[in-house]
């Protein structure tokens, strides 16, 4: 016999020693009086590693199991223990784990609360005259303009300042007219209308009374204005000869301006009518103005998906110029019946015209006379101390494109154990969502750890949030290919509806996202899905953008990532560039390419041209077209087209 059997030999009778030494510790029985402290011994801990065997996975995808500690090689989050607390099965989709495992998992619950949330909507827009101060002067008689006062725009003028002096002969017959039937009868019909006709032709009261105290009538006019403001068209010139009806002058009063903002049609369950807006133009930096909303157009816009606003904006100082961009905030607060909560409205009544006008009670509208209407028929909860809604952080909620799901903490348990909760989900506010179905006020949510708990649940072939119906591949048995990665039911992913890139993290998301272009028209996947990971780094792990990013990490191939993953990622990132343009400090380019999602179209960004297909890659780089360009200069939702 050599060495190398001896070798061999010597170590198939170790390994069978050892082998027999668990074998016999685990089946003979333990005496009493005769424990050799099995527990804390060596022996002990190779039994245990045999019938445990410690596996660790990923939170977001638990098909991923490996057998020592370190980061997901899809994600890059931190892999944690898969462990078997050996708790009873509650229920289908209901968790149990031990308190240790529940501090490993970092789990953490919120109590659900019923409260008015506040919300702050941001809009943009300009700038504009106030239309009911516009004031158009045209000829009410023919007349040649002898002199100009006011002759170019800009001009600010007050009431009674002289424009220009005509000389008209109808109105000189006009004239002497009143002043015949004025010393016939002052009091005569006659004198009334011929003071009514030169009043009806613009003459101001205290000129006609100056006609009858002169006695004579003059065959030059000075016209004046019958309003101030400004100057704003001018549509004659010295020596002219204007006949019936023609536009002379247009003046503006900017005392009051109007501000045109646009709003997304999720916010519209915040906007009413009365709302203060606060608002800041760039010309008056550290300033602070305020309007009140007056009119909310009743069809949304098909280009750009937003709602018009008008916002009464006082200007009494001059300070705002009528073109200025503007960006505005409504701070709103919701109750249970879709409401808004203003407490400063409560009983009051408002005029349905002229939302400056409030009053105690009711009565008429200072402005227009209308009649006062209450504040509750406008949208305002009537009632401060009943119809708080049930609200829930957002960091609770897990959502799909069908779904909303919360894990519910069970308050009788003997170990945590926490239960899986399809709701029904109000509108946003803030960092919470109200709740219309399926909580209660002074339940607990799990608002960190969430999506571990889901991970556990899918990992146990339960009902979760990516598979409502349960089953699927059991832990250890991994077939491989897609079918065994989670969130693979692709009908459930996050729909373009629903996926909106907030104004503050859309611009760190732009040179990843510029970078991922460029990756997929070179056809490389793997320098795609690094550039979803830096995105990672700024979106975090939990909520509707990070979701689409996991599932972009876990794309096989080109054509997934590309469909529906990165054309979603494209509609959020121009939809974000359109409504806050200036946030990105940069031109960007929307290009549009007819023949991808199946020869229905699909847009995406660039930076700069030539434009670079990330659809088809190499195989059509150049096919497609300019659509528009994107700018922080323009104004609203809509980029510049090209």
């Amino acid at each position: 016999m050599n060495k190398k059997t001896i070798l061999i030999v010597a170590g198939a009778a170790g390994l069978a020693l050892v082998f027999g030494l668990i074998v016999g510790r685990k089946t003979a029985p333990t005496a009493s009086g005769h424990d050799h402290g099995l527990e804390g011994s060596a022996t002990a801990q190779v039994v245990e590693s045999v019938e445990e065997p410690t596996i660790w996975t990923c939170s977001m995808h638990p098909q991923i199991q490996q057998p020592e500690p370190g980061d997901c090689p899809i994600c890059g989050m931190d892999l944690i223990p898969l462990e078997n607390d050996g708790g009873a099965d509650e229920g289908p989709r209901t968790l149990s784990m031990s308190e240790s495992s529940r501090a490993l998992a970092e789990i953490e619950t919120t109590a659900v609360r019923q409260e008015y949330p506040e919300a702050e909507i941001r809009l943009v827009g300009q700038l504009a005259y106030a239309e009911t101060l516009e004031k158009s002067l045209t000829a009410r008689f023919p007349a040649r303009i002898d002199e100009l006062f006011v002759n170019f725009t800009g001009i600010r003028v007050e009431k009674g300042d002289h424009l220009a002096k005509v000389y008209s002969p109808d109105l000189l017959s006009a004239q002497r007219e009143l002043l015949t039937s004025y010393r016939s009868n002052p009091d005569s019909s006659i004198t009334q209308a011929a003071r009514d006709k030169l009043r009806l032709w613009d003459l101001l009261p205290d000129q006609i009374d100056a006609i009858i105290e002169s006695g004579q009538a003059k065959d030059h006019f000075v016209l004046k204005a019958p309003v101030g403001g400004v100057v704003v068209s001018k549509n004659v010139k010295e020596g002219d000869y204007v006949k019936t009806g023609e536009p002379l002058f247009k003046i503006v009063d900017l005392s009051t301006l109007w501000a045109y903002l646009d709003a997304y049609e999720s916010d519209l369950p915040w906007l009413r009518y009365g709302q203060d807006v606060s608002f800041t133009v760039e010309a008056r930096p550290g300033e602070t103005f305020h309007g009140q909303i007056a009119f909310i157009e009743p069809e949304v816009n098909s280009k750009t998906r937003t709602v018009p606003l008008r916002v009464n904006v006082p200007n009494p100082d001059g300070k705002l110029k009528p073109g200025m961009f503007v960006r505005g905030i409504v701070a709103s607060r919701l109750a249970e019946d879709g409401k808004v909560y203003a407490p400063e409205f409560a009983g009051k009544w408002i005029s349905p015209m002229h939302p400056e006008v409030v009053k105690d009670g009711p009565g008429d509208c200072d402005v227009c006379g209308m009649d006062l209407v209450p504040a509750e028929e406008l949208g305002y909860v009537d009632n401060a101390t009943e119809g708080a809604p049930v609200i829930v952080p957002t960091s609770a909620v897990l959502r799909t494109g069908k779904r909303a799901v919360v894990y519910v903490a069970k308050p009788d348990a003997e170990r945590p154990t926490y239960e899986g909760r399809e709701i029904v989900l109000g509108p946003r506010a803030g960092d919470h969502y109200l709740v219309a179905a399926g909580l209660d006020a002074g339940e607990r949510v799990v608002t960190h750890g969430a999506f571990k708990i889901d991970s556990a649940l899918q990992i146990q072939a339960k009902p979760s949030m990516m598979n409502p119906e349960g089953g699927g591949p059991a832990p250890g048995h991994d077939h491989g290919g897609e079918s065994a990665a989670v969130g693979t039911d692709h009908s459930q992913h996050v729909e373009a509806a629903v996926l909106q890139i907030s104004a503050e993290i859309a611009p760190a998301l732009a040179e990843p996202y510029l970078a991922m272009q460029s990756a997929l028209a070179q056809d490389d996947l793997e320098a795609a899905k690094a550039e979803a990971k830096a995105m990672m780094q700024s979106t975090g792990h939990s909520g509707d953008l990070p979701a689409l990013l996991h599932d972009m990490l876990a794309a096989e191939s080109l054509a997934l990532f590309r469909k529906p993953y990165f054309q979603l990622l494209s509609n959020a990132m121009i939809a974000a560039a359109k409504a806050n343009p200036e946030a990105f400090d940069r031109e960007l380019i929307v290009m549009h390419c007819p023949m991808a999602n199946d020869n229905k179209g699909a847009d995406w960004l660039q930076a700069s041209e030539p434009l670079q297909n990330p659809y088809f890659g190499e195989m059509m780089l150049k096919c497609g077209e300019i659509k528009e360009t994107i700018t922080a200069k323009e104004n609203g939702h809509e980029g510049h087209a090209q």
